[in-house]
């Protein structure tokens, strides 16, 4: 608990959501600060550097528009191949809908967007992904050119009337709200001890269970990423095709 807060510097709500979900779903929120004041850490500790520069803000979307991109997973003793997450985040709610994949194909990118199509409440209107040959055949060399019309992702965001965008080449800092999600999987990564691809498939489940659900985001003025679904739903119910639940337990 200690490690949590002075090395991600948690506030004393998500550090509880954290240690309820992963480490002891008895702990109370007077226990855990009491805990923290005995070992000297009652407030947040300040970043070891601050930046030079405030980090680039994104510019403001409704949702709909969808970072997209592949996580390369540690291969497990009872497996016979690594596998490979595949990631999606809306840019204006935070909300991540992970899949995991046996490999990273075109045909593994079509079918993640088929359910990544039926799990977003919203209406799905632009995808961001990076040049991959899983998304597309538009980049020769280095170059750009026209879709050619047989690329299996490129034919099923035309069905669903969704514009697929591509970052700029070697820029992948273009899609940098995925990726720093896959930095958080990451740490997942080096911080856990995983005993099987089914351990390693429920511990992510369970993270971004708990991250859509429960752990409050900066950018959504300190709102977890469902919290702020509900009330772009509320205010422009047009942008949606279903009601946006809150349930008690894990998306399964």
């Amino acid at each position: 608990m200690v490690y949590l807060r002075t090395e991600f510097r948690l506030s004393l709500d998500d550090l509880l959501a954290v240690i309820h979900e992963f480490i002891e779903p008895a702990m109370s929120r007077s226990a855990l600060d009491r805990m923290l004041r005995r070992h000297g850490v009652s407030r947040r500790p300040s970043p070891a550097s601050e930046p030079t520069t405030p980090p680039k803000r994104f510019k403001a979307y409704e949702p709909g528009y969808v970072h997209i991109d592949v996580k390369y997973l540690p291969q497990m003793q009872d497996e016979d191949q690594r596998r490979y997450a595949f990631v999606a985040i809306d840019r204006a709610t935070r909300w991540v809908y992970v899949r995991l994949m046996k490999d990273k194909s075109a045909r593994s990118a079509q079918t993640f967007l088929q359910a990544l199509e039926k799990a977003a409440p919203f209406h799905i209107r632009t995808i961001l992904t990076d040049n991959g040959k899983e998304f597309t055949d538009r980049l020769f060399a280095s170059r750009k050119r026209d879709a050619s019309g047989h690329h299996v992702f490129d034919q099923l965001c035309t069905a669903l009337g969704i514009e697929h965008r591509l970052t700029p080449v070697r820029h992948p800092q273009t899609n940098g709200m995925v990726e720093r999600f896959n930095g958080r999987i990451a740490e997942i990564l080096r911080t856990h001890h995983f005993e099987s691809r089914d351990d390693l498939e429920t511990t992510l489940k369970r993270y971004v269970w708990l991250y859509n659900h429960h752990l409050p985001q900066k950018a959504l003025k300190h709102q977890a990423p469902i919290q702020a679904m509900k009330q772009w739903a509320q205010s422009h119910p047009q942008l949606f095709r279903r009601n946006v639940r809150n349930l008690p337990g894990p998306d399964t």
